[in-house]
């Protein structure tokens, strides 16, 4: 890769950084799905950099498919879930906004120190990019846990599967095609899913909460 490539890539990796953790401090849904929209955008925009350093026409069509997937259909059925639900906020979280950055800062450090060993023994992927892939994937677990509406933690999940895909794509430029619309898929059936999950979860408990599956007993 060229210098300007490597710093483009770097660049797309420290925003996927930022919109991780701006994630962890959102509390309004909303904001939740366009900040996962971006991420997206942003993994888009770093596969078209692999795409034309390396010359691989198929990471052009998984930049397609993740673009038509991540950009606007996930967010559009997420949108469409928040306004059948009426679910705006997420206030109830097991820890405060400073305590989660805080811990996610960590989390950031943990993640570098222990990709460092494998970028070193990879001549493809720059310093610091797996770091920050790894980085990301920790933090949207984080919020997975922290989190207490159903909604919010499917977003946590999704921005999991952004993460490996980034870095399946900086790594090793790329997965074979018939392995990405197979995850592509999965992912989609899984938001319908989980879609069809939180309205059981309404329809049951009058609220999101999924605190309140731990009510259910063995009759």
């Amino acid at each position: 890769m060229t210098n300007l490539s490597l710093e483009l890539i770097n660049l797309f990796a420290a925003i996927l950084l930022m919109l991780a953790f701006a994630m962890l401090a959102q509390r309004r849904i909303v904001t939740l799905v366009h900040i996962y929209a971006l991420q997206g955008l942003t993994v888009v925009c770093a596969t078209s950099v692999v795409a034309y350093v390396t010359h691989q026409d198929h990471l052009y069509y998984s930049a397609a498919l993740t673009l038509v997937l991540k950009v606007f259909l996930i967010p559009y059925i997420l949108h469409r879930l928040i306004r059948r639900l009426d679910v705006r906020w997420d206030k109830e979280t097991l820890l405060n906004i400073p305590s989660t950055m805080l811990i996610g800062i960590f989390l950031v450090i943990f993640a570098f120190n222990l990709a460092l060993p494998i970028s070193k023994l990879s001549t493809s992927v720059s310093p610091g990019t797996l770091g920050i892939a790894l980085a990301c994937m920790l933090l949207s677990f984080m919020m997975m846990i922290t989190r207490s509406k159903a909604i919010p933690q499917v977003i946590g999940f999704l921005s999991i599967e952004n993460a490996l895909f980034f870095a399946a794509t900086s790594a090793t430029y790329g997965m074979p095609m018939v392995v990405e619309l197979g995850i592509a898929l999965d992912v989609l059936v899984g938001v319908f899913i989980l879609g069809v999950f939180m309205f059981q979860i309404r329809e049951q408990f009058e609220s999101l909460d999924i605190s309140n599956l731990e009510n259910l007993k063995e009759e």
